[in-house]
């Protein structure tokens, strides 16, 4: 008898993005002449920047001739020319020192987010702010270390830190132990930054109680202030006790082509019940060779060219679009009466919903009288409730025709 892993029956109904496709097609059934406008999920729609469509096509090309072809990649999945990129670009730049066999080249943020928690052990106490990308917390009920979840969807197992308007979206560490944090900075879904200061009081947190923190750096392009971090190994000490994770997905428009890394620091240790020290790299590129056989050669060379004279400028130029849709729903909402936040250093505007209306409600509301998709923040946690989450990630023309279809939606 084929027994199931019964940790997946803890999970909620559904994962939050497929359950607002369900309810969108199911209005789109009952209104088919409604021209929807999907500000939900964060996908991207501006075209590949040139530069990258251009290595694209130069690495197919080089993939059918007899010289050029490649098959299997590198066992870390990076090639030399994208780690040249990475090391210099995101890190050097900013004044950090990695090496190469530090950095693992994947498939995509959501992906390693949801498998590193397999190299820690089935008893490790998870922390994670609230509202949460809902990822970090369902892996680790899959994985057994949660109870079941209680009526405001929270697990016991899992210790969840408030993330407010009064401190700004972005808590403080835990006051006690804890044995694997997950943070996001600029955060999915509230927009809001961690500081220098932030990050220091974490690092200073994890090392203290000998945590790992695993730090979702996704949206890092989006950080407009050049005094604000874009990686936690910018803060002292970070090195041994966290774990960095960067996409291509929003930077560069490859939710479509896959590409990402994570950096695990050979610093970085974990300890066996024997109290035995082991080096975290070492797992996960064990993990890693095990399950995963490289991005694919074509992708990786479209990821490298993000980092020549013209991928950067093209790429900033799309980050800047979105950056402008971002203002425009923030101000135009704001100016509407709406509470807002975000918008500043992410793609993403959070909203506190009108008085009376839950997060789904105002979901309901916004999509039957708008037609428009936002995000619900009750489906990011029990702290998310009251509030909905709209995404720039789309064309001008439809962002300013959003926030018109809101602005009427709620005059009264």
């Amino acid at each position: 008898m084929a027994r199931i892993n019964e940790n997946y029956r803890k999970l909620q109904a559904g994962y939050l993005f497929p359950e607002i496709g369900r309810r969108v097609k199911a209005f789109q059934t009952e209104h088919p002449d409604a021209q929807i406008i999907r500000l939900g999920i964060g996908d991207v729609t501006l075209p590949l920047a040139p530069a990258v469509v251009q290595a694209l096509h130069a690495a197919a090309d080089e993939m059918g001739t007899a010289e050029g072809f490649r098959g299997y990649g590198p066992e870390r999945g990076a090639e030399q020319f994208l780690l040249d990129g990475i090391l210099e670009y995101d890190f050097a730049a900013r004044g950090v020192t990695l090496e190469p066999d530090e950095i693992f080249v994947s498939d995509g943020s959501k992906q390693d987010s949801a498998n590193i928690q397999e190299i820690f052990g089935p008893n490790c106490s998870i922390a994670v702010t609230d509202p949460v990308y809902p990822v970090y917390v369902d892996t680790n009920v899959m994985a057994g270390r949660t109870g079941e979840a209680d009526t405001d969807g929270r697990y016991p197992g899992i210790l969840y830190l408030a993330a407010t308007e009064e401190n700004g979206f972005v808590p403080p560490p835990p006051t006690g132990p804890a044995d694997v944090a997950y943070l996001c900075s600029p955060n999915n879904p509230t927009g809001a930054v961690a500081s220098r200061d932030d990050l220091a009081r974490w690092v200073g947190w994890a090392r203290n109680h000998d945590a790992i923190i695993i730090y979702d750096a996704a949206y890092d392009a989006f950080i407009q202030d050049p005094s604000l971090p874009r990686s936690i190994y910018e803060i002292e000490g970070a090195e041994v006790c966290a774990i960095e994770m960067r996409s291509f997905s929003k930077r560069a428009g490859f939710t479509g082509m896959r590409c990402a890394y994570t950096v695990v620091p050979k610093a970085l240790a974990g300890t066996t019940a024997s109290g035995e020290r082991v080096a975290l790299n070492d797992l996960w590129m064990r993990r890693q060779s095990t399950k995963f056989n490289a991005v694919p050669y074509v992708v990786q060379r479209a990821a490298a060219a993000v980092f020549t004279p013209e991928g950067q400028k093209q790429t900033r130029e799309q980050i800047d679009y979105y950056m402008a849709n971002a203002a425009l729903l923030r101000d135009g909402l704001g100016g509407a009466g709406f509470t807002c936040f975000g918008g500043e250093h992410a793609p993403y505007v959070w909203i506190r919903t009108p008085e009376g209306l839950s997060s789904w409600d105002c979901f309901d509301r916004v999509l039957g009288e708008a037609h428009v998709v936002t995000t619900p923040g009750a489906g990011f946690g029990a702290c998310g409730e009251g509030y909905v989450r709209i995404s720039a990630f789309n064309s001008r023309e439809k962002v300013e025709a959003a926030v018109l279809r809101i602005r009427r939606a709620f005059a009264d």
